[in-house]
Formats: C-alpha cells, structure tokens, sequence
C-alpha cells in the first residue's frame, strides 16, 4: 500500500524514523550550543546559536510530522512547513557565521541577502511551489551555494577545518539531491534524508568548534 504521493508505509516509517533521530539531536545540539556560549561567548554567540539551533529543530521536527501523519489536511500542512523550513535552516546555517565569523559589512550584508531570499522563498513555497517543484530545489542550491561570493573574507576569518567542515557538509546536502529526484529507487527519499543528516552534523561541529569560542582559546 502506498499514498498519494507513491511512498510506502515501510518508506514513511523510514522517513519519519531518520528525520525524528534528526529532531532530538537537534533539540539536545541546540541546549548544547547555548549552555557553551552562555558559559564562554558573548550576545552573538548566543543569537547565532540560538537561531542556528531553532532552525535545525524546525526542519526535522516538520519533517517528521510530515513523513508520520497519514491524514491528508494534517500531511499537505506539515509539507509546507518541511519544504519552507529548508530556506530557514539555510538562512540559519549562515547566521553564525555572518554574526560572529564575518561581522561588519560582510557580515551583515550577508545576514540580510540570505534571510531576505529565505523569507521570499518561504513565501513561493507556500504560494506556488508545489507546482513549481523545480524552482524550490533551485533556490535550495542557489541559497546555500551563495557562501562561494564570500569565500574571501570566509577564508580569512574561519579556520580551514571549519571550511573544510563547511564544504563537506554543502557536498552532503547537494549530492544528495541525486536520490531526492530518482523517484523510481525504493527508499530514494530516506536515503536523501540520510545525506541531510550527514550535513546537518558536518555543519553543526563546524559551527560548533570554529564559530562558538572555545576554553582554551580564552
């Protein structure tokens, strides 16, 4: 037996299952981040982490509602909230890096390009994306590929490992949209949510070993 949208109960169950370990890591890496910069950063620490965090528990918190609620009205909601909620985690993966990392002019411009296409893309997602799927995954890559414009100042103000980190995960979160698309592969969608959990974490200790302070650097 399958839905409307051709996924099985065993592939919503894998679904709901690697998206829902996705939410309870978030939840504790977002208590994690703020305990530590409330302990050794400052008020941008603690923005950044606090933004950063919310937007990981929003995707896979909407995620997993989506993949687990079989009732129609209950899934079309938790759709758009899992599909909108990419632009915020992307926007939120930026976030720490423009406050803390880059500061000034780069900083904040960078702040204020990529919640501005976030929030656009949020809008489009509700409005028109479900019949626009292809414009949704361009603004997906678009968005989160647009860090390249600021690898200059990125370079001089993060530590390799945390670009290195950074690129990883990107590559995660891009080469796994090969699976989001092959539509005829069984399970193609849990391994997709695989490879954004892999990004997730690479993003996630990038943010927390190179963006957050760490003791030995005070």
């Amino acid at each position: 037996m399958s839905n409307a949208e051709g996924y099985s109960v065993a592939e919503e169950v894998a679904h709901a299952l690697t998206h829902g370990v996705g939410a309870i890591a978030a939840i504790v890496g977002l208590v994690f981040m703020l305990v530590w910069a409330v302990s050794y950063g400052d008020t941008y620490h603690v923005v950044s982490a606090s933004i950063y965090g919310a937007s990981l528990i929003l995707l896979y918190t909407s995620s997993t509602f989506y993949h687990a609620f079989p009732w129609p009205r209950i899934k079309a909601f938790f759709q758009q909230m899992d599909h909108a909620a990419i632009y915020v985690l992307i926007a939120g993966t930026y976030t720490p890096f423009a406050l803390v990392s880059l500061r000034g002019v780069w900083g904040w411009s960078l702040l204020g390009v990529v919640w501005g296409i976030a929030i656009i893309g949020v809008v489009l997602e509700l409005a028109i994306a479900e019949r626009k799927k292809w414009l949704s995954l361009s603004l997906y890559l678009g968005l989160g590929w647009m860090a390249l414009i600021v690898i200059k100042p990125m370079l001089e103000n993060v530590a390799a490992g945390g670009l290195w980190l950074l690129l990883a995960g990107g590559l995660a979160y891009t080469f796994g949209v090969v699976f989001y698309v092959w539509k005829s592969l069984r399970f193609h969608h849990a391994i997709w949510h695989l490879f954004v959990l892999v990004g997730s974490v690479l993003h996630f200790l990038s943010v927390f070993y190179f963006v957050l302070p760490q003791p030995q650097m005070l």
